[in-house]
C-alpha cells in the first residue's frame, strides 16, 4: 500500500562565491556546494483532484508506447521520438513541437550499457530544471522547425519521463510544485557533458535554493504504460515556468527489488501566429 508522504534527503544548493558547474559523467570535476535537506515528498496518486500540466505544471498520463524491447536501440531510435511528438502536441494544443534531443536512458552505475545511440547517465540525485530562461530564449530559432514562417507567439519545454523497470521504484522521481518556486530560489548553472571520447559541451541549466514553501511530490509504483510530463520552461509568464526535480532514495522501497531504469525525452513546443 502507498504510503501518502515519504520522507528522504534532497540535494538543494547552498550559497556560493562561484558560478555552479556539474558534469554529467565525471562528478569528481563538480564546482557545487551541495545544501542536503529532509524533505516530506507526497504521493500525487492520492490526490483527490490530480496536477495539472496549467496549475502545478506536471502531470502523469497513460500513454502505451509501441516500442515492444526499450534495450533495442534501433527501435527505440525509429519509434519513441514521434511517439513523444505526437503526445505532446495532443496535450499542449500547440502547431508544433520539436524533440529536443536523442534521449536520456537513466541506469544505476553498475547496470549502465557500454554503448547506446541514447545518452545513457546515472540518475541525478540533485535538484534542477534543464534549461535556462537565457538559453531558452537564445536557442528558441534553433529548435522551431524551420519550414513555417510564422512567428512564434509562445514556446515551452517539457520534459516526458517512463519507468522501463516495474514497480515500485527504489529511486523514484520527485517534482516541485512550479507554484511554490520563487525567481530568486533560481540559480544558472554550467551544465557540462563529457562524455568519454566526445567533444565536451555545456548548456545552461538551473539549479535550487531551498525555501520552505517548496511543496514535492512523486508518483508511486509507476508502470511503462504511464509517462510523467512536467515543464522546464515556458515563456507565457501565466503559465508554470519552472518545476524543478530530483531523483531521491525511496525509504519505502522494500529491499531486492531491480533498480529503476527509465528514459527521459525533451520537447518543445510551439504556438505560431500573431
Amino acid at each position: 500500500m502507498p504510503q501518502a508522504t515519504v520522507v528522504t534527503r534532497l540535494n538543494y544548493l547552498a550559497p556560493m562565491s562561484q558560478r555552479p558547474r556539474y558534469y554529467a559523467v565525471n562528478t569528481s570535476r563538480d564546482v557545487i556546494t551541495r545544501d542536503r535537506r529532509t524533505i516530506q515528498i507526497e504521493d500525487a496518486r492520492l490526490r483527490a483532484q490530480p496536477p495539472s500540466l496549467a496549475h502545478e505544471g506536471f502531470a502523469l498520463f497513460r500513454h502505451k508506447s509501441a516500442v515492444s524491447d526499450f534495450s533495442d536501440q534501433e527501435e527505440l531510435a525509429r519509434l519513441y521520438p514521434r511517439e513523444i511528438e505526437r503526445l505532446v502536441l495532443d496535450l499542449s494544443g500547440a502547431d508544433q513541437v520539436t524533440i529536443f534531443d536523442r534521449g536520456v536512458l537513466r541506469f544505476n552505475e553498475h547496470d549502465l550499457p557500454e554503448s547506446s545511440r541514447f545518452h545513457v547517465l546515472r540518475p541525478a540525485h540533485f535538484i534542477h530544471t534543464d534549461i535556462s530562461d537565457a538559453t531558452a530564449a537564445v536557442l528558441k530559432d534553433d529548435w522551431r522547425p524551420a519550414e513555417d514562417g510564422r512567428s512564434v507567439r509562445r514556446y515551452a519545454h517539457y520534459n516526458i519521463w517512463r519507468v522501463l523497470t516495474p514497480p515500485p521504484q527504489d529511486i523514484p522521481l520527485a517534482v516541485c510544485d512550479a507554484r511554490s518556486v520563487s525567481p530568486s530560489d533560481l540559480v544558472d548553472t554550467d551544465l557540462i557533458t563529457d562524455t568519454p571520447g566526445m567533444p565536451e559541451s555545456s548548456i545552461v541549466i538551473v539549479m535550487l535554493r531551498y525555501s520552505p514553501c517548496h511543496r514535492w511530490w512523486y508518483f508511486s509504483n509507476m508502470d511503462r504504460d504511464e509517462v510523467l510530463v512536467f515543464k522546464s520552461y515556458d515563456s507565457d509568464p501565466d503559465q508554470p515556468r519552472h518545476v524543478p526535480h530530483s531523483a531521491f532514495k525511496n525509504p519505502a522501497c522494500p529491499p531486492g527489488i531491480a533498480s529503476r531504469a527509465s528514459i527521459e525525452m525533451r520537447a518543445t513546443a510551439f504556438w505560431l501566429g500573431d
